[in-house]
């Protein structure tokens, strides 16, 4: 399975910080010049329309697919086919519009095989990912680890570092993924648009 463009998740046990330092992150990354996309995994049913309004309606009415839209923004909701099933990364990866992204940003997806930095908090006593997924690039902590050195150590409380190893990983082709494809030549973000 190819991945359109090339990505990095931020994984840990709910709860830890990922999209708290992933809002730090982004503009740090935004600031290089990247177009950064974002995908979250969301374990529980969420909904991005309440019921009353039009689109709503529509939709339980058994549209499958909704598409909101404003002079600002826009939002396509689509059922999913088989109800009760994980996502799959890369059929939702294929939705991004990839000529129009540098990089896209994961949350969550742990069991995917992918580029990922997990987040670690030793507070919360969760045992690290890290030593039992290969895919695990860097580790953005706290404090000392116990599950031994990993990868590369990212302090968390500072985003820079974390942003200039993901653009270093990006540089370097690491976040294109073990299955990327690599067919359409990649927009250097810093060339201008």
């Amino acid at each position: 399975m190819a991945y359109p463009i090339p990505l990095v998740g931020f994984v840990a046990a709910s709860g830890t910080g990922k999209t708290t330092l992933l809002r730090r992150v982004v503009p740090l990354l935004v600031g290089e010049g990247l177009r950064i996309g974002y995908l979250k995994h969301a374990h529980h049913g969420f909904d991005l329309d309440s019921p009353g309004k039009d689109s709503y309606e529509v939709r339980e009415a058994g549209a499958v697919q909704t598409l909101i839209a404003s002079d600002q923004r826009w939002a396509l909701q689509a059922r999913q086919a088989v109800m009760g099933r994980d996502p799959d990364l890369g059929e939702m990866l294929r939705r991004f519009d990839a000529s129009a992204l540098d990089l896209v940003l994961v949350e969550g997806f742990k069991h995917a095989v992918y580029p990922k930095i997990e987040v670690y908090r030793s507070v919360l006593g969760h045992p690290p990912l890290y030593p039992d997924d290969t895919a695990i690039l860097a580790v953005a902590a706290d404090g000392p680890l116990p599950g031994g050195a990993p990868p590369r150590y990212l302090p968390i409380d500072e985003p820079q570092v974390v942003a200039e190893f993901v653009l270093q990983c990006l540089r370097q082709g690491r976040l294109d993924g073990p299955t990327r494809d690599t067919g359409t030549p990649r927009r250097d973000p810093r060339a201008g648009a």
